[in-house]
């Protein structure tokens, strides 16, 4: 995967065709190597992701006592600690882009009795940290940072921690999880309370580990409450393909005239699907098929067909927890339908590894699309009569989602997409280019092969 360089270039390409899998999700990679490190034993998970995010939540964890290894390509070996039992680590936590692992780990390390400092590169210092940091100083503990709670932070968990009870301003999968983290290493009980639902794999497999979980609806709010001081059992984990990364070569196919594919074991919570819901109404032609459970985790196989039916709508801002990840690739199938495709509520894209909305408003403007943004909503006017003109070169800034969903949008226009700061891929989706290629796709990488 080392082999990815910094330019990429995307050419028009005829139909996609063939079956195939994608990399494990990254979500539920993240949480299998915490979780399995809070657990006493060893906890085996099949199809972990092998991308450099999920690589430094393992550096992360083994520096704070775990023993994480690889058996063989996709199977990794965990052996925990237990609740409570991470030490403090003998240098500083470099998460390097991953924002789920600096938010998820400074949860886990909150309330314990430990010293530690989080880092990251250059994208991720600049990300805002406040959203975790709020509601962890609640249990007690304690941050510094010179860059009003921008990475580095140093951290002092507390010996004294305190149950909390913490109401989500806004969706957050990560600082939901954050708490339920640190509540694992508090006597009481810890509850979150949110708004409008968000992911949930951090629930599920809390619940696969033996924690006392309970989750109700009241009124317009959901509660979820963690009890302390569980004893955790390891488990042997299947992780499905990552919906967020199946994400692009299913907009590719819906873009591609001529294309047949079929993904398989993609996981389908139906707290990830927006995206999929989006293009079934816009028109196209997708299907899951096979739909079964592994590990308390919905999966199916996703067919997808191309049709030139494809056409603009208005997505409800109410979706956008449901799909965050997904509305670059999302622009870029829209700028391929016809009509307007109006994005609202979407303003957390702009604290993302970069401004996502700024991001793809500037490279389709560049590409001779009719777009229009706003704080938080962006207007994708279709091009699919007239064809997508391209031939620019898109710096992505070191944002994986940026490159990709531009690299798709190359496989289409008139002329060529180049991309920079594609290495960033490297982070979720290793082995994209590889696999866009083997069906059909033209990528190139100058003087590097994969």
């Amino acid at each position: 995967m080392d082999d990815i360089v910094d330019l990429i270039e995307a050419r028009f390409s005829k139909g996609l065709r063939g079956s195939f899998v994608v990399p494990g999700d990254k979500s539920i990679s993240h949480r299998s190597l915490i979780l399995g490190s809070m657990a006493i034993g060893e906890t085996i998970a099949h199809g972990l992701l092998e991308a450099q995010d999920v690589l430094n939540t393992v550096s992360a964890l083994n520096a704070l006592g775990s023993q994480i290894k690889k058996v063989q390509s996709g199977i990794w070996s965990i052996r925990g600690v237990g609740v409570g039992g991470f030490m403090e680590p003998d240098d500083v936590i470099n998460c390097g882009n991953s924002g789920t692992s600096v938010r998820l780990l400074m949860g886990v390390v909150s309330t314990c009795p430990i010293n530690t400092t989080f880092t990251g590169d250059s994208s991720l210092r600049k990300r805002p940290m406040d959203r975790v940091v709020s509601p962890l100083k609640e249990f007690g503990c304690t941050f510094s940072s010179n860059f009003d709670n921008k990475l580095p932070i140093n951290l002092i968990g507390t010996r004294d921690a305190i149950p909390i009870r913490y109401e989500l301003p806004i969706p957050s999968a990560q600082v939901k999880s954050a708490i339920l983290l640190a509540g694992l290493n508090v006597r009481g009980r810890t509850t979150v309370v949110e708004r409008e639902p968000s992911r949930d794999h951090t629930e599920k497999m809390l619940t696969a580990f033996g924690a006392n979980l309970v989750s109700q609806r009241k009124e317009h709010l959901s509660e979820i409450s963690v009890d302390g001081f569980p004893k955790l059992r390891p488990l042997v984990i299947k992780i499905p393909g990552d919906i967020s990364s199946a994400a692009f070569p299913i907009a590719a196919a819906c873009m591609i005239p001529g294309s047949n594919i079929i993904l398989k074991g993609i996981g389908i919570n139906p707290l990830r699907v927006g995206f999929l819901d989006t293009l079934i109404e816009m028109g196209a032609n997708l299907r899951i098929l096979n739909r079964r459970f592994v590990g308390g985790e919905l999966i199916g196989d996703i067919r997808v067909i191309y049709t030139n039916d494809l056409k603009g709508i208005d997505v409800p801002e109410s979706r956008s927890a449901k799909m965050i990840d997904e509305y670059p690739i999302l622009a870029m199938v829209a700028a391929t339908a016809t009509g307007s495709t109006t994005m609202k509520g979407i303003r957390e894209l702009r604290y993302k590894e970069s401004d996502r909305i700024a991001a793809v408003s500037k490279g389709l403007l560049e590409s001779g699309v009719e777009v229009m943004e706003s704080d938080d909503q962006l207007v994708v006017s279709g091009s699919q009569r007239n064809g997508i003109r391209g031939g620019i070169q898109i710096d992505a800034a070191n944002d994986h989602r940026i490159a990709m969903s531009f690299l798709c949008l190359g496989l289409v226009t008139k002329e060529s997409i180049e991309v920079i700061g594609a290495h960033s891929i490297l982070t979720s989706f290793p082995n994209f280019v590889e696999l866009m290629n083997s069906i059909g796709a033209i990528m190139i990488m100058p003087k590097s092969e994969i």
